[in-house]
């Protein structure tokens, strides 16, 4: 909770308060929850073989070969989670409780 309360997602409060959400849901992206929660770096979503083996032509060639797909793959999720809001989610949920009851 500390890394949505640093990135302003949220608000905590001591005793009963509890956290609450500091931003409107249609202000908040996946994206926003991701960045938030995940440690990973700009475009090291796929980090791999920091040493590969120069003998090997596989380990030699590996990111030549993946890293610029990877971070095509890594910039398409990215995108993708910018598109869907927590009031997205939130309606999808209200219609499905709806459809059940």
């Amino acid at each position: 909770m500390a890394r949505l309360k640093e990135a302003g997602l949220i608000e905590v409060k001591r005793g009963p308060g509890g956290a609450v959400i500091a931003v409107p849901l249609d202000e908040i992206t996946l994206f926003d929850i991701y960045r938030s929660v995940d440690c990973i770096e700009e475009n090291t979503l796929f980090h791999f073989h920091e040493n590969p083996s120069p003998d090997c032509p596989v380990g030699r060639n590996i990111h030549n070969v993946l890293d610029d797909k990877l971070i095509r793959v890594q910039t398409a999720m990215e995108q993708e989670l910018r598109s869907i809001t927590l009031a997205d989610i939130r309606e999808n949920l209200k219609k499905y409780l709806e459809k059940k009851s």
